[in-house]
Protein backbone atom coordinates (compact mmCIF):
# COMPACT_ATOMS: atom_id res chain seq x y z
CA UNK A 1 0.00 0.00 0.00
CA UNK A 2 1.57 2.94 -0.98
CA UNK A 3 1.35 7.07 1.38
CA UNK A 4 -1.02 8.10 -0.82
CA UNK A 5 -3.43 5.25 -0.35
CA UNK A 6 -3.13 5.55 3.31
CA UNK A 7 -5.31 8.88 2.89
CA UNK A 8 -7.99 7.59 0.44
CA UNK A 9 -10.80 9.09 2.93
CA UNK A 10 -13.87 7.06 1.14
CA UNK A 11 -15.50 3.90 -0.58
CA UNK A 12 -14.43 4.35 -4.14
CA UNK A 13 -17.70 3.15 -5.35
CA UNK A 14 -18.99 6.91 -4.89
CA UNK A 15 -18.33 10.01 -6.45
CA UNK A 16 -15.93 12.60 -5.08
CA UNK A 17 -17.24 15.51 -3.46
CA UNK A 18 -15.58 18.43 -2.30
CA UNK A 19 -16.63 20.98 0.38
CA UNK A 20 -15.71 24.22 1.30
CA UNK A 21 -16.70 25.72 4.63
CA UNK A 22 -16.22 29.36 6.79
CA UNK A 23 -18.00 30.41 9.17
CA UNK A 24 -21.56 31.90 8.48
CA UNK A 25 -21.82 29.92 4.83
CA UNK A 26 -22.57 33.57 3.11
CA UNK A 27 -18.94 35.04 1.85
CA UNK A 28 -16.00 33.34 1.58
CA UNK A 29 -17.21 29.73 1.41
CA UNK A 30 -20.03 30.12 -0.77
CA UNK A 31 -17.65 32.04 -3.79
CA UNK A 32 -15.16 28.96 -3.37
CA UNK A 33 -18.14 26.60 -3.89
CA UNK A 34 -19.32 28.30 -6.95
CA UNK A 35 -16.02 29.18 -8.16
CA UNK A 36 -14.38 25.37 -8.17
CA UNK A 37 -17.69 23.90 -9.19
CA UNK A 38 -17.12 25.90 -12.55
CA UNK A 39 -13.82 25.29 -12.93
CA UNK A 40 -14.37 21.09 -11.96
CA UNK A 41 -18.00 20.87 -13.72
CA UNK A 42 -17.00 18.86 -16.17
CA UNK A 43 -15.10 16.55 -14.68
CA UNK A 44 -17.93 12.96 -14.28
CA UNK A 45 -19.37 12.56 -10.51
CA UNK A 46 -17.86 15.55 -8.88
CA UNK A 47 -20.12 17.42 -6.35
CA UNK A 48 -18.95 20.96 -4.73
CA UNK A 49 -20.74 22.16 -1.69
CA UNK A 50 -20.45 24.66 1.38
CA UNK A 51 -21.47 25.10 4.64
CA UNK A 52 -20.82 27.31 8.03
CA UNK A 53 -19.41 26.22 11.39
CA UNK A 54 -21.95 28.91 12.35
CA UNK A 55 -24.41 29.52 9.44
CA UNK A 56 -27.46 30.12 10.02
CA UNK A 57 -29.62 28.07 7.34
CA UNK A 58 -31.10 29.94 4.62
CA UNK A 59 -29.40 32.78 5.15
CA UNK A 60 -28.58 34.89 1.64
CA UNK A 61 -24.85 36.32 0.65
CA UNK A 62 -24.76 39.93 1.39
CA UNK A 63 -24.64 42.22 -0.97
CA UNK A 64 -21.03 42.84 -1.51
CA UNK A 65 -20.28 38.79 -1.60
CA UNK A 66 -22.64 39.01 -4.51
CA UNK A 67 -21.18 41.83 -6.00
CA UNK A 68 -17.37 39.84 -5.81
CA UNK A 69 -19.27 36.74 -7.43
CA UNK A 70 -20.80 38.76 -10.22
CA UNK A 71 -17.26 39.93 -10.87
CA UNK A 72 -15.73 36.64 -11.51
CA UNK A 73 -18.63 36.13 -13.34
CA UNK A 74 -20.47 33.70 -11.21
CA UNK A 75 -24.40 33.64 -10.03
CA UNK A 76 -24.55 33.69 -6.81
CA UNK A 77 -28.27 34.36 -6.00
CA UNK A 78 -29.27 31.37 -5.55
CA UNK A 79 -27.15 30.15 -2.47
CA UNK A 80 -28.47 29.73 0.64
CA UNK A 81 -26.50 29.53 3.78
CA UNK A 82 -26.77 25.79 5.76
CA UNK A 83 -24.84 24.77 8.59
CA UNK A 84 -21.93 22.41 9.21
CA UNK A 85 -22.76 19.01 10.57
CA UNK A 86 -20.43 16.01 10.93
CA UNK A 87 -22.57 14.04 8.56
CA UNK A 88 -20.95 16.41 5.49
CA UNK A 89 -17.28 16.05 6.85
CA UNK A 90 -17.23 12.42 6.88
CA UNK A 91 -18.77 12.36 3.57
CA UNK A 92 -16.28 15.01 1.88
CA UNK A 93 -13.53 13.30 0.12
CA UNK A 94 -11.58 17.03 0.13
CA UNK A 95 -13.06 19.91 2.78
CA UNK A 96 -11.67 22.65 2.26
CA UNK A 97 -11.56 25.61 5.29
CA UNK A 98 -11.37 29.33 4.04
CA UNK A 99 -9.36 29.50 7.42
CA UNK A 100 -7.47 27.32 10.17
CA UNK A 101 -10.21 28.37 12.87
CA UNK A 102 -12.62 26.27 10.01
CA UNK A 103 -9.81 23.59 9.53
CA UNK A 104 -9.62 22.96 13.21
CA UNK A 105 -13.57 22.75 13.78
CA UNK A 106 -13.83 20.41 10.98
CA UNK A 107 -11.24 18.16 12.54
CA UNK A 108 -13.13 18.38 15.67
CA UNK A 109 -15.90 16.86 14.17
CA UNK A 110 -14.48 14.14 12.47
CA UNK A 111 -10.57 13.50 13.74
CA UNK A 112 -10.04 11.24 10.33
CA UNK A 113 -10.62 14.47 8.62
CA UNK A 114 -7.63 15.40 9.37
CA UNK A 115 -6.23 13.68 6.21
CA UNK A 116 -8.30 15.26 3.70
CA UNK A 117 -8.63 18.74 5.40
CA UNK A 118 -6.63 21.73 3.89
CA UNK A 119 -7.38 25.65 4.26
CA UNK A 120 -7.43 26.70 0.64
CA UNK A 121 -4.41 28.60 0.61
CA UNK A 122 -2.51 25.93 2.16
CA UNK A 123 -3.89 23.28 -0.49
CA UNK A 124 -2.88 25.73 -2.98
CA UNK A 125 0.65 25.96 -1.56
CA UNK A 126 1.26 22.26 -1.14
CA UNK A 127 0.07 21.72 -4.95
CA UNK A 128 2.10 24.44 -6.10
CA UNK A 129 5.36 23.28 -8.62
CA UNK A 130 3.57 19.74 -8.59
CA UNK A 131 4.65 17.88 -11.61
CA UNK A 132 2.80 15.55 -14.17
CA UNK A 133 5.11 12.66 -12.90
CA UNK A 134 4.62 12.90 -9.69
CA UNK A 135 0.54 13.03 -10.47
CA UNK A 136 0.78 9.96 -12.61
CA UNK A 137 2.99 8.16 -9.76
CA UNK A 138 0.14 8.59 -6.95
CA UNK A 139 -2.48 7.75 -9.45
CA UNK A 140 -4.65 4.35 -9.21
CA UNK A 141 -4.25 1.46 -12.14
CA UNK A 142 -5.43 1.75 -15.37
CA UNK A 143 -9.52 2.22 -15.40
CA UNK A 144 -9.91 4.05 -11.98
CA UNK A 145 -12.62 6.66 -12.11
CA UNK A 146 -12.41 10.29 -12.04
CA UNK A 147 -13.80 9.81 -8.33
CA UNK A 148 -10.08 7.42 -7.59
CA UNK A 149 -7.70 9.89 -9.31
CA UNK A 150 -9.54 13.08 -7.41
CA UNK A 151 -8.94 10.79 -4.08
CA UNK A 152 -5.43 9.66 -5.42
CA UNK A 153 -4.33 13.82 -5.82
CA UNK A 154 -6.02 14.35 -2.40
CA UNK A 155 -3.74 11.76 -1.25
CA UNK A 156 -0.72 13.15 -2.54
CA UNK A 157 -1.21 17.02 -1.12
CA UNK A 158 -1.57 14.67 2.32
CA UNK A 159 1.57 13.50 1.32
CA UNK A 160 3.37 16.76 0.79
CA UNK A 161 2.99 17.67 4.01
CA UNK A 162 6.47 18.47 6.45
CA UNK A 163 8.18 18.39 2.91
CA UNK A 164 6.60 21.78 1.15
CA UNK A 165 7.92 24.93 3.47
CA UNK A 166 5.40 26.19 5.71
CA UNK A 167 3.98 29.58 4.82
CA UNK A 168 6.12 32.48 6.15
CA UNK A 169 3.52 33.80 8.36
CA UNK A 170 0.51 31.12 9.50
CA UNK A 171 -1.78 34.20 8.58
CA UNK A 172 -1.01 33.72 4.67
CA UNK A 173 -3.18 29.97 4.94
CA UNK A 174 -6.17 31.79 5.79
CA UNK A 175 -8.42 34.07 3.48
CA UNK A 176 -9.35 37.22 5.02
CA UNK A 177 -12.97 37.24 6.76
CA UNK A 178 -14.45 40.18 4.54
CA UNK A 179 -17.62 39.97 6.43
CA UNK A 180 -19.39 43.32 7.52
CA UNK A 181 -15.91 45.05 6.29
CA UNK A 182 -15.87 47.34 3.64
CA UNK A 183 -15.63 46.88 -0.09
CA UNK A 184 -11.43 46.83 -0.50
CA UNK A 185 -11.46 43.74 2.00
CA UNK A 186 -14.09 41.89 -0.14
CA UNK A 187 -11.99 42.78 -3.07
CA UNK A 188 -8.75 41.46 -0.88
CA UNK A 189 -10.67 38.36 0.23
CA UNK A 190 -11.50 37.70 -3.92
CA UNK A 191 -7.38 37.84 -4.55
CA UNK A 192 -6.38 35.27 -1.92
CA UNK A 193 -8.96 32.67 -2.53
CA UNK A 194 -8.84 32.84 -6.47
CA UNK A 195 -6.00 32.35 -7.41
CA UNK A 196 -5.45 29.47 -4.75
CA UNK A 197 -8.81 28.14 -6.15
CA UNK A 198 -7.27 28.17 -9.71
CA UNK A 199 -3.81 26.15 -8.55
CA UNK A 200 -6.12 23.62 -6.99
CA UNK A 201 -8.09 23.11 -9.91
CA UNK A 202 -5.19 22.61 -12.02
CA UNK A 203 -4.29 19.38 -9.89
CA UNK A 204 -7.42 18.22 -9.88
CA UNK A 205 -7.84 18.50 -13.44
CA UNK A 206 -4.48 17.23 -14.13
CA UNK A 207 -5.11 14.50 -11.69
CA UNK A 208 -8.52 13.45 -13.78
CA UNK A 209 -7.06 13.00 -17.14
CA UNK A 210 -3.49 11.68 -15.90
CA UNK A 211 -2.75 8.12 -17.57
CA UNK A 212 -0.87 6.96 -14.32
CA UNK A 213 2.48 5.43 -13.84
CA UNK A 214 2.80 2.37 -16.06
CA UNK A 215 2.87 -0.94 -12.80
Amino acid sequence: MSVVDLFTPRDSSTGFSLLTVCTGNICRSPLAELYLRRGLADLDDVAVSSAGTMAVDDDVMPDQARALARSFDLEPDAHRARFLFGRDVRSADLALALAREHRRAVVAMHPRASRYTFTLREAARLAHDVSDDEIAEAMPGTGASTAERLRAAVGLLASRRGTVPAADDPIDDDVVDPYRRSDETFVESGRQLVPAADVLVDLLRRAAASPGRVR
